[in-house]
């Protein structure tokens, strides 16, 4: 199996501002690889380890640790809206497989339209890397024009979206993901969704957002996140696993829990 989304941290030795309150305890402390092969009990073939700052610092020890066994790539991030973007890219050692922007946290929904935005994310294109799109609704809109002026560009949706399970909210999440799935440079991680729900969350709150996901991008656009150790504040590993295991069909488990992941992160080892 590979984990195409997971994080790791140490809250002592940065400060992650969107640790905003109490809610965040269980997140605080030291989440390194060890821990997450315990957490994963050992069956990762490979892994995505995904930016949690947006700092280059981060990003750079995030590369020093992608040996492969089980991090095989780093999603990054650079600053898109400066005119650096190819040769900060040039200049980050290891396995660069993508660039995210925390788009969610942006107070501007058409951030993703400005002008230097869009030339950094071409940036990220030339430079043989996928973009990772974590947006809430507010940005949706503007993610929906962004992967239809760069058809160019890869993008990978982060937490299909992330849909208000808490709410219900089904419309209008679900027109919009059969539009983004309409582009063919847009892949889908089914991860994040056990956050989205309430606490005390059943399967049946969650599987229809999941089944959705896999009826209009296929399982060959999309792939299996964690989203460890976020996920552990609504779920263990073990059953977020099981949790995506239940939607897929035999026959489409090899790609989502693998295939997609390494052939859009391009990712061998």
């Amino acid at each position: 199996m590979f984990d195409a989304h997971h994080h790791l941290w140490d809250t002592s030795v940065r400060d992650y501002a969107w640790m905003d309150g109490p809610w965040a305890d269980p997140l605080r402390g030291r989440f390194d690889v060890a821990r997450y092969e315990s957490a994963s009990g050992g069956d990762i073939t490979g892994s995505v380890v995904v930016q949690a700052l947006q700092t280059v610092d981060e990003t750079r020890d995030l590369l020093a640790l992608a040996d492969g066994h089980p991090v095989s790539g780093v999603v990054g991030w650079v600053d898109l809206t400066g005119n650096t973007v190819a040769e900060t890219l040039a200049s980050l050692p290891g396995p660069l497989v993508g660039i995210r922007h925390m788009v969610q946290d942006e107070p501007d929904p058409e951030w993703l339209a400005r002008p230097d935005v869009r030339q950094g994310i071409r940036a990220v294109a030339d430079a043989g890397l996928v973009f990772d799109l974590l947006v809430k609704p507010p940005q949706a809109d503007a993610a929906l024009a962004v992967v239809r002026a760069l058809p160019e560009v890869s993008f990978v949706l982060d937490h299909a979206g992330k849909p208000d399970i808490a709410g219900g909210g089904w419309e209008p999440w679900a027109s919009w993901i059969t539009a983004m799935a309409e582009s063919p440079n847009v892949t889908v991680k089914l991860s994040g969704l056990v956050t989205e729900a309430a606490p005390g969350w059943r399967p049946e709150d969650v599987l229809p957002y999941a089944r959705h996901v896999l009826e209009t991008f296929g399982p060959s656009r999309v792939m299996f996140g964690s989203d460890w150790p976020v996920c552990t504040l609504a779920a263990s590993y073990a059953r977020v696993v099981d949790l995506v295991t239940e939607v897929l069909a035999d026959e489409d488990r090899a790609e989502v829990f693998e295939g997609t992941a390494r052939r859009v992160y391009r990712i061998e080892r």
